[in-house]
């Protein structure tokens, strides 16, 4: 499993993947022993360093706006540099000027023969000497803004190609993994909508578990979701009124328990396709179907937040979701509204 802190692991990981047979078309049989669950790892695998890749994409794009902020500033103050430089160059004009009208571009010679006294002699040198200092001065400050304004020009021409190049790379990994991960998910899909047609599972995909544990008794089925159609929704596409909560998210997310139980049913057939029901304290069941692979076994226990499968479109779907039923009894028809029981126990579901 990749680690989502470490950058160099994510790009090995990803030249590795980009450069390894491209996947067989939805539903193909695996001739090197892969198997469902090198499948369903690899989606797995795959979903996660998207998200990390997506996750680093965004902070890429904050820093992105913020090197923009600063260089609208650094822009201005290059602004004012320049002005002060226009200032600088009209105040050494001046001082020039001044210098050749008061006979300080006169030859000392000259000075001597056209001076009438040796004091008007010396007062003449003493000004020259004054203007010559102003002058230098002038000319050594305008020297430093000068090289101060190249200097702060190259430093934002810099972090701008800086940036283009990380944002290039950021984006170039984000969309490399997706599309590997969507090209996974659909082949997961194939084997999944197989096993169901057949009715029969092939039994449990072991996945790597997230390395943290909630801390509460009870969590959302899925991280990151949509809520589509809920509890008692009416439409063509149910014989009577919707018996549970759906969750828009992409084939191949995993899906968790919400609560510590056992699972006591696994099935891959009928309308709700790859399925799990789990037995929770209290007298409550909850469901999760149209799998696309399931991680459990039957009688197996399971605590809160374990990955127990994968989202799919199996059995009677029109895309791919998750679909959430709390019971009262392990059977289909106890339904109740999953998402005030789900707030009820703290887990406010958002849309």
């Amino acid at each position: 499993m990749c680690s989502p802190h470490r950058r160099p692991l994510l790009v090995v990981a990803l030249l590795c993947a980009l450069t390894a047979p491209s996947a067989r078309p939805a539903g193909a049989a695996e001739d090197d022993g892969a198997g469902d669950t090198a499948i369903s790892a690899r989606v797995a695998r795959l979903y996660q360093d998207a998200a990390v890749a997506t996750q680093r994409y965004e902070k890429g794009r904050q820093e992105a706006e913020a090197q923009r902020a600063r260089t609208r500033r650094l822009e201005a103050l290059l602004e004012r540099e320049r002005r002060e430089l226009g200032v600088l160059r009209d105040g050494l004009g001046r001082i020039a000027r001044a210098q050749y009208r008061s006979g300080g571009g006169l030859p000392l010679t000259a000075q001597i023969v056209l001076a009438r006294s040796p004091d008007e002699l010396m007062r003449g040198q003493h000004l020259f000497s004054q203007e010559s200092l102003v002058l230098d001065n002038a000319l050594d400050r305008s020297r430093r803004a000068e090289a101060r304004l190249t200097a702060d020009e190259a430093r934002a021409a810099s972090a701008w190609r800086s940036l283009r190049k990380r944002s290039t790379e950021l984006a170039a990994m984000k969309g490399a993994l997706q599309r590997l991960l969507e090209e996974a998910r659909w082949q997961l899909q194939g084997r999944a909508d197989a096993a169901a047609a057949a009715g029969a599972c092939r039994g449990a995909v072991r996945l790597d578990q997230p390395p943290a544990r909630p801390a509460s008794a009870w969590v959302a089925p899925v991280a990151d979701y949509v809520l589509s159609a809920g509890f008692g929704s009416g439409g063509t596409r149910w014989a009577n009124r919707h018996t549970g909560q759906d969750f828009a998210v992409p084939i191949g997310t995993p899906v968790r328990a919400v609560g510590a139980g056992r699972v006591v049913r696994v099935s891959c057939g009928g309308p709700f396709g790859m399925e799990v029901v789990i037995e929770h304290a209290g007298g409550y069941w909850t469901q999760y179907a149209h799998l696309a692979a399931v991680a459990v076994d039957q009688g197996e226990r399971v605590t809160t937040g374990q990955w127990i499968g994968q989202s799919g479109t199996t059995g009677n779907s029109t895309g791919p979701h998750l679909h959430l039923e709390v019971r009262v009894t392990p059977e289909a028809g106890s339904a109740v509204d999953p998402v005030p029981w789900l707030t009820a126990r703290g887990v406010p579901l958002g849309r």
